[in-house]
């Protein structure tokens, strides 16, 4: 067996496959293992042990096991836990000696990830299948799997979409076979907070519909997936060209589609929103690792936006965005700018007009309001604006408000709901401007036709600007505008 032979085995086959030496540090590691952990290259790893890596809440059952394949014993589907980015995750791994000649030199193994089975075995749930046989049959690369692997294999137990690894060889045969597809990852927002707040059954049942609602989006143009955790695939063979590919991810964005939608769980409402990115091979680029890196960079870039949004990679616009950029402009460098903003400036509203710019930017909102002790709402864009919100005081028990939609609003203060509902604002952010007890007024962020979920950054800059202008306003002697 050549070893560019050995290498195509290891690096296709869907278990995550690794090698050790005789102390236990990583040698190598096969694509599914550095696709499961989200590394780019086995470097970060190469020379450490579980330990170094930290994947283990109690390590010390898995070196021991290590240990006694070292003196010559192999093991077979012993389960255990892995930390996966931050998420306790359920495996059951294979382990054997490696010799040279009669000496032991290391070990290899390979573990799949049973997470989402043993979670529906313990819900005593059946598993959700939304693709037959039939179906996945009328493309090739499916119509040969399935005559080797039984249906069940190929797909994700909790969603029943196409598991991780058969996505990802998917895509690679489209690409060996030049074969024209569009490839999106989808990153459901604040799932992390469905779970804590609901429990991983509802997160589950989340996950199950929104899944069923892709793959009935989607048709017959390609394949629904799930990565892992909150992310799912698409690889859609038919909507290639610029046009067709927004279009297709507005309706899945838009009123009736799969996103910005509420759904009802047992007797909770949860509203569902979704970050996706999305690049097209051969157009965007033309093998499988740059492909997936301009996904992701588009993901990101949604992210960075304040999630709820789809970015298509165009090469015009995004071809020198640099994300490490982005990465590096977090909250602390936000408010340091907009702190010197604002001392720069001197009266209320001209402290509102110096930061405004950088608000949109970094909010991505479309104006900025105040309150003052008249209860008039005022725009910092709109000069003339002068409407009554005279009940807003009804909203806000605490220092923050906010909400995806108006609903929250509309029977504790109907002023307030109506003033924005006639301009079509849903979303909203409240923040009261005052120190200690005393309200001064409010500021207030409300979007047109945006069913947004405020994030944890937005809400603490926003707060941030509401209390250094409330300081201003003492130590200034100044007044909000009636």
């Amino acid at each position: 067996m050549t070893q560019s032979l050995f290498d195509n085995i290891i690096n296709t086959a869907q278990d995550c496959v690794f090698w050790k030496d005789k102390e236990r540090r990583f040698v190598g590691v096969n694509k599914a293992f550095l696709d499961y952990y989200g590394f780019d290259s086995a470097d970060v790893l190469i020379g450490k042990t579980d330990e170094d890596m930290g994947w283990h809440n109690d390590p010390e059952p898995f070196k021991q096991d290590e240990l006694r394949v070292l003196k010559g014993h192999s093991t077979y589907k012993v389960q255990g836990k892995c930390m996966i980015r931050g998420e306790d995750r359920d495996i059951i791994a294979s382990k054997s000696p490696i010799y040279d000649g009669d000496e032991i030199v290391g070990l290899v193994g390979s573990f799949v990830d049973i997470t989402d089975v043993l979670r529906r075995r313990e819900d005593g749930e059946r598993m959700q299948i939304l693709y037959s046989p039939a179906a996945l049959r009328k493309i090739s690369f499916f119509d040969k799997l399935l005559d080797d692997f039984p249906l069940e294999s190929v797909l994700d137990p909790l969603t029943g979409t196409v598991s991780r690894g058969y996505m990802l060889k998917f895509a690679h045969s489209l690409i060996v076979s030049n074969t024209p597809f569009t490839f999106t990852i989808i990153d459901l927002d604040n799932f992390k907070y469905i779970n804590d707040t609901y429990g991983h059954h509802i997160g589950d049942m989340v996950l199950s519909k929104v899944s069923e609602s892709l793959v009935e989006s989607l048709g017959e143009k390609g394949i629904v997936g799930r990565f892992g955790g909150d992310e799912l695939l698409i690889i859609n063979m038919k909507d290639l060209e610029q046009a067709d590919k927004t279009s297709f991810m507005e309706s899945i964005y838009g009123e009736g589609g799969v996103l910005r939608k509420s759904i009802t769980i047992e007797d909770h409402e949860l509203f569902i929103t979704g970050t996706s990115g999305c690049a097209t091979y051969p157009y965007d680029a033309e093998e499988y690792d740059e492909l997936f890196t301009l996904t992701d960079r588009m993901l990101y870039l949604g992210k960075s936006k304040g999630r709820n949004c789809f970015n298509v990679y165009d090469e015009v616009v995004h071809k020198d965005l640099d994300i490490r950029k982005i990465v590096r402009k977090g909250v602390y460098t936000n408010m340091n700018s907009l702190m010197g903003q604002l001392e720069k400036n001197a009266g209320f509203e001209n402290r509102l007009r110096a930061v405004i710019s950088l608000l949109r930017d970094e909010l991505h909102i479309s104006d900025l309001y105040y309150v003052g002790k008249g209860r008039k709402l005022h725009s910092v864009i709109d000069v003339l604006l002068d409407e009554d919100v005279s009940d807003i005081d009804a909203v806000m028990k605490e220092d923050l408000y906010a909400d995806s939609s108006l609903d929250g609003i509309k029977e504790s203060a109907p002023v307030l709901y109506e003033t924005l509902s006639r301009h079509e604002h849903s979303a909203i952010l409240i923040v009261r401007i005052g120190l200690n007890n005393e309200t001064d007024g409010y500021l207030l962020c409300a979007e047109a036709g945006s069913q947004r979920i405020w994030q944890e950054d937005e809400c603490g800059i926003m707060y941030f600007v509401a209390k250094t202008l409330a300081a201003h306003l003492r130590l200034c002697d100044e007044k909000i505008p009636e």
